[in-house]
C-alpha cells in the first residue's frame, strides 16, 4: 500500500531503527527520544493537523497503516506517538484562538491527554480553574500541551462531559508508569494544581461528536474534520494490536521454522499443531485487517463527502475496532502458547508481543464486553445507555 500512502513508505523507511529501540523503550519506560525524532522528521506528527499550520490532513486508512507499521517496530512507541497525532485532530475541533495558541509559534507541537473526568474544578470568571492528579497520558513527557477531561455545569445546571486544553507550564508530570504491557508508552500522570483554563480552550465532549463545537466548520475543504472527533482518537488502539499480531505471525514463523525439540530433537517447525495454529492465526488476522480496513474507509467516505455518520454507523464504527482487537489478542495467544520457554525470556520479542497485545484491549475504547453492549442496544432500537460512553 506503501505506493498510495508516501507517508507509510517514511514510516516503514525508518522501521528497522524503531525496532531497534524496543528493548530501550521497555527500560525508559518511555519512547526514545530518538524515535520521536525519527518520527517528526518524517512528519508523522502533521498527519490529522490542520493545513493552515503545515498539517497532511492525510485520510484515516492511510494513518491507520502507519500505525499498524509502527507497532510491529515498537508496540509503546506507536501507542504514545498515535496519540499524539490524533490529538491534533481533535485540537482542531477547538476554537481559533486555541489552535494558534498551540501551532501559532510551534507547528510541531503536539499534546497528550487525559481524558477521564477526575479532575475538579472551581467556576471563574472567564474559565474554570481546574485541579486533579490525571494518569495515563500516553507519550506526555514529548509533548507541549495536555487535553484533559472535566465535567462542567451548563446553564442548566447539568454536569457535561468536557475537555480542556493546558500549556506544558501548567502542570508536572509524575514519572509512575510501571505496566505489564506498553512499558514504552510513558502513560504517566499529569498533576494539576488550579491551573486557569480560559473559556476558549474548553468544548464539551457531546459539542464535538455532534459537530457544534467551536472550530467546526473551519475547514470546509477538508476531507478529515467534518467528522466527529471520537473515531479518530479511538483509530490507534486497533491499528496498534493489528500491528502486533501481524509482526507476531512473522516473529513466529522466524522462531519456529529452526525450532527444534530440546528432548526429541524433533522439528517443530514441520509438525502439524505448529502448521495448524499457524495458519488459524493468519486466517483470522487477516480478516481482522479486512473487517478493519472496510471500517476506515467508511469514515474516510463519509469524510470526504462531508455525510455526518448516523447514530447506528457510529456505534458500528465505536464497537467494529473492539472486535477485531479482540481477534488481534486471540490470534496472538493461540501463537504464543506454542512458541515455547525462551519465548517468556525477558528481551525476547515474543513476549513483548504478547503482554503489548493484552494491553491493547485493556482501554475503556476496545473493552469488548462493553462494545458489545452497546451495539446491541442499538440493534434492538434501544436508547444508549450513558454509562457506557
Amino acid at each position: 500500500m506503501s505506493a498510495n500512502n508516501p507517508l507509510l513508505a517514511e514510516v516503514q523507511r525508518i522501521l528497522p531503527e524503531i525496532a531497534a529501540n524496543a528493548n530501550e523503550a521497555e527500560q525508559l519506560r518511555q519512547v526514545p527520544e530518538h524515535n520521536i525524532r525519527l518520527l517528526k522528521s518524517i512528519g508523522m506528527h502533521r498527519a490529522f493537523q490542520p493545513k493552515k499550520y503545515g498539517g497532511l490532513e492525510i485520510s484515516l486508512p492511510e494513518f491507520a497503516d502507519c500505525v499498524a507499521a509502527l507497532a510491529g517496530a515498537c508496540g509503546g512507541t506507536a501507542w504514545a506517538f498515535s496519540l499524539l497525532c490524533t490529538h491534533s485532530h481533535q485540537l482542531a475541533m477547538f476554537s481559533q484562538r486555541l489552535q494558534d495558541e498551540v501551532w501559532g509559534s510551534n507547528p510541531d507541537a503536539t499534546a497528550s491527554s487525559s481524558i477521564a473526568p477526575f479532575s475538579q474544578i472551581e467556576e471563574a470568571e472567564g474559565g474554570v480553574y481546574l485541579s486533579g492528579e490525571m494518569g495515563w497520558s500516553s507519550g506526555c513527557d514529548h509533548a507541549e500541551w495536555a487535553i484533559v477531561g472535566m465535567r462542567r455545569k451548563n446553564a442548566e445546571g447539568e454536569l457535561v462531559y468536557s475537555f480542556g486544553v493546558l500549556p506544558r507550564s501548567d502542570y508536572e508530570i509524575r514519572d509512575n508508569w510501571y505496566a505489564m504491557g506498553m512499558k514504552g508508552s510513558g502513560s504517566k500522570t499529569l498533576v494539576i494544581r488550579n491551573a486557569f483554563i480560559p473559556n476558549h480552550r474548553i468544548e464539551a465532549a457531546k459539542d464535538m461528536m455532534e459537530g457544534r463545537s467551536s472550530g467546526f466548520g473551519l475547514y470546509p475543504d477538508s476531507a478529515i474534520f467534518h467528522t466527529p472527533y471520537r473515531p479518530y482518537f479511538a483509530s490507534g488502539f486497533a491499528s496498534i494490536s493489528l500491528g502486533l499480531a501481524e509482526r507476531m505471525l512473522q516473529a513466529f514463523k522466524e522462531k519456529t521454522q529452526n525450532r527444534v525439540r530440546a528432548y526429541t530433537g524433533v522439528n517443530v517447525g514441520t509438525a502439524t499443531p505448529a502448521l495448524m495454529r499457524l495458519a488459524e492465526s493468519t486466517h483470522q488476522i487477516a480478516a481482522a485487517r479486512a473487517f478493519l480496513e472496510k471500517t476506515w474507509q467508511d469514515h474516510a467516505a463519509h469524510g470526504r463527502r462531508h455525510e455526518y455518520p448516523s447514530r447506528e454507523t457510529l456505534a458500528f464504527w465505536r464497537t467494529n475496532q473492539a472486535y477485531a482487537v479482540k481477534m488481534c489478542i486471540e490470534a496472538v495467544d493461540r501463537l504464543f502458547s506454542a512458541a515455547g520457554a525462551t519465548s517468556w525470556m525477558e528481551g525476547n520479542e515474543l513476549q513483548r508481543l504478547f503482554r503489548d497485545s493484552h494491553m491493547t484491549g485493556a482501554h475503556a475504547y476496545t473493552d469488548y464486553d462493553v462494545c458489545a453492549q452497546i451495539l446491541g442496544r442499538e440493534l434492538m432500537g434501544l436508547e444508549p445507555d450513558p454509562s457506557m460512553v
